[in-house]
């Protein structure tokens, strides 16, 4: 695939609605039965997200020259996921939280139990895309590794791993690596395998530079959420989209509670510096992910 001479920067959008119009068909109509489970669906996924994932999806797929269409599929399956995780994590079990993205979280909207049962189901049909999708069919690993991919990100050693730890440290402070270890899981699984899961469709794999796409993944992933955390310090619930200090009025462990605000700040500029290093060693164009990566450990909300 040739070079795009537009700035990744100029098509984000289109690559945005790209993956809105995408989510909407296999999402159905709100209204259909049952239909307060699917007014459920599109309350938790059609929320004003920023789809930083999916674009991740996209930019890394242009990196390694594949086209969109074959990206369509792990790129809607990623954001289900996102938006799955953010439903159950929002819980009065787990975060207890009363505001996402400017709007009452999806239990307080309509109720504990639907919003479980919205969270089961955004999460399977992410699993179905998957596996139905026929542009995953060559080569013929591919369809496997990105399901593979996207499962370990969910699992005991991504969200569910990363979740179980965060419950555990509310009211004590886990010391750095203890607190890295529990966002690269609960955050940085996800980001990950958005950047991977397009590896697996690569008809050359590179393993160069799939390990490369991983560390910057990786210091990426870890940068967006002590990013989070500042935010949670410093930002306004209006521009943020959820209620300011929350973090620190559950007394839950965060980067700024351990070593300050103005040491998080150069951690996250550290590990972009890093995330920089990482793209400058592969040998495909890499600019569309230098400036997402910037977008996210810069942004606002």
């Amino acid at each position: 695939m040739a070079d795009n001479p537009i700035p990744f920067s100029r098509r984000a959008d289109d690559f945005v609605t790209r993956v809105e119009q995408a989510l909407g068909q296999h999402l159905g109509e709100p209204g259909q039965h049952p239909s307060r489970l699917h007014e459920a669906l599109h309350y938790a996924v059609f929320n004003g997200g920023k789809r930083l994932r999916p674009l991740l999806v996209y930019a890394t797929g242009e990196a390694l020259s594949i086209p969109p269409d074959r990206l369509d599929a792990p790129a809607c399956a990623v954001e289900l996921i996102h938006c799955y995780s953010l439903v159950h994590d929002d819980l009065p079990a787990m975060d207890d939280d009363d505001l996402r993205r400017g709007r009452p979280t999806l239990h307080l909207a309509y109720d504990e139990a639907l919003a479980i049962l919205a969270g089961d189901a955004l999460q399977a049909l992410a699993f179905e895309i998957l596996g139905s999708d026929p542009t995953l069919d060559q080569p013929p690993s591919a369809r496997a590794g990105v399901i593979a991919e996207l499962a370990s990100a969910c699992g005991v050693d991504g969200m569910a791993g990363g979740q179980a730890l965060d419950l555990a440290y509310e009211g004590r402070q886990p010391d750095i690596d203890e607190l890295e270890t529990m966002y690269r899981q609960k955050t940085g699984a996800l980001i990950r395998a958005a950047v991977l899961m397009p590896c697996s469709l690569n008809t050359e794999p590179d393993e160069m530079t799939c390990r490369e796409l991983a560390t910057f993944a990786d210091c990426i992933g870890l940068a967006f959420q002590i990013r989070d955390d500042v935010l949670d310090v410093e930002g306004e619930t209006a521009t943020i989209g959820k209620t300011q200090g929350a973090d620190q009025a559950r007394n839950k462990a965060t980067w700024p509670s351990l070593i300050g605000v103005e040491a998080s700040n150069r951690r996250v500029d550290e590990l972009a510096d890093r995330a920089r290093a990482c793209l400058e060693h592969i040998d495909h164009d890499t600019a569309a992910l230098a400036w997402l990566a910037t977008r996210m450990v810069n942004r606002e909300f």
